[in-house]
């Protein structure tokens, strides 16, 4: 298990995007400046879906039994789960990829990195190049 991980994690720090956020010290700089309204939208947006994915199902299925009514939980869930992706998916859009790729490559240096302390230095070398490929 934990050798095909190490594969997994060395695959992951061997791509061009996870190697250039470890690189360039990837960090959320972007994130300080102040935003339009289009950004303020959707990430708005992107909170309100949290709140109406499963747990809204969930309180679908409690008023469904509390009712005594199945299609409350059978149509109304899948309804507002599905709302709540498309919703998650406009707020993407509305804040632009540049914030999502900036998130992205944040996220990649901060697992990646501190999980490769334990690879062999060999195999460190090799990630921290400054040869691009």
């Amino acid at each position: 298990m934990i050798a095909s991980l190490e594969r997994a994690l060395l695959f992951a720090a061997s791509t061009s995007f996870v190697r250039a956020a470890i690189r360039d010290k990837a960090d959320l700089a972007p994130f300080r400046a102040r935003p339009s309204l289009s950004v303020f939208v959707g990430v708005f947006c992107i909170i309100i879906s949290f709140p109406l994915g499963w747990p809204a199902v969930v309180f679908c299925g409690y008023l469904a039994i509390r009712w005594h009514n199945p299609w409350v939980a059978a149509v109304v869930g899948p309804a507002i789960y599905a709302f709540s992706h498309v919703l998650f998916l406009f707020g993407m859009w509305l804040s632009g990829m540049i914030y999502t790729l900036v998130l992205c490559r944040w996220l990649a240096r901060i697992v990646i990195e501190p999980a490769l302390v334990r690879l062999d230095p060999e195999e460190l070398a090799k990630i921290y190049a400054e040869k691009e490929e």
